[in-house]
């Protein structure tokens, strides 16, 4: 039962020896240097993202959470803070929930969570939910919508954790995408890799709109009518449209921080502006394909 991971003896040695009492340090050395080495150990492996569906599922405190599933530098940051301007939505900055994980030393805890009928991975979804949940009775809201580029990778499981969740898909032109890539200040990628880092996002995007049904926002849409984006994007949630929604920036947005979302002059600004249009741009196949389906020819 559970996830099985390879080299538990080695985790369980790490794990030891950070649970060990700090030793008495020479006075030349930081006071703080075991406590670090001590995280740095109990820093988990690569997880995988396997499902043991035979897991039962417990009950979620968050009932419909709504997943904005987009790729990177789609606009995605905008919309959740138009979302998040409403007086019954929380958007709050990217959670990255991939990558929050549980770790169960083996022989112990793992032995104890399995006579509960819980593994390693259904713990991650409690985790998960009660990170939502957390932050619906702080905001003082009842909806609440989570906007990681990360999530278009882990759609399916987000799926099985949330049966009733609720999916908004945000599209770009491809070469809008692209184009955004290549201005990031600290790129120095070609525009192959460029291209390749795109098409990893943009592959199981289409497959979740195709899938797991829910609305589909383009970026170009959004900002060239804001006010009927945002109306249809309110019905699809069933809540009434509120017109302080489209002046974000009289609202509390969080911090723009590293890995938190957008941090652009144009995001900062607190005003909609206007997406670049790139209509008459000759894109390779595989990138023309996604151009065609998301209405862009």
């Amino acid at each position: 039962m559970g996830v099985v991971h390879k080299g538990f003896k080695r985790r369980a040695r790490l794990l030891r020896e950070a649970l060990r009492p700090p030793r008495q340090l020479p006075s030349s050395e930081p006071a703080n240097s075991g406590l670090a080495e001590g995280l740095k150990a109990r820093r988990p492996p690569k997880r995988t993202q396997v499902v043991d569906y035979n897991v039962p599922a417990v009950p979620r405190l968050v009932r419909s959470p709504v997943f904005v599933i987009a790729p990177v530098r789609s606009g995605s940051t905008l919309l959740r803070m138009l979302l998040n301007s409403h007086s019954r939505i929380r958007a709050p900055h990217e959670l990255h929930l991939r990558t929050i994980g549980v770790e169960l030393t083996p022989g112990f805890s793992e032995a104890s969570m399995e006579e509960l009928e819980l593994d390693r991975v259904e713990l991650e979804h409690v985790l998960w939910d009660r990170v939502l949940h957390l932050e619906l009775l702080r905001s003082g809201k009842d909806i609440m919508v989570d906007k990681t580029p990360g999530n278009v990778f882990i759609w399916e499981r987000l799926r099985y954790v949330w049966p009733e969740a609720k999916f908004l898909f945000m599209l770009r032109h491809p070469e809008g995408v692209i184009s955004s890539l290549q201005k990031r200040k600290d790129n120095t990628a070609t525009r192959e890799s460029l291209e390749a880092t795109a098409l990893k996002y943009f592959k199981p995007l289409e497959k979740a709109r195709s899938t797991a049904g829910g609305l589909s926002v383009r970026y170009e849409e959004l900002t060239a009518q804001p006010e009927q984006v945002t109306k249809e994007i309110c019905a699809y949630l069933d809540v009434e449209w509120e017109p302080g929604m489209l002046d974000y920036g009289c609202h509390y947005q969080g911090q723009f921080a590293p890995n938190l979302g957008d941090r652009s002059d144009t995001i900062k600004s607190g005003r909609i502006q206007a997406a670049r249009t790139f209509d008459d741009v000759t894109l390779p196949p595989k990138l023309e394909r996604y151009a065609a389906a998301w209405g862009y020819r």
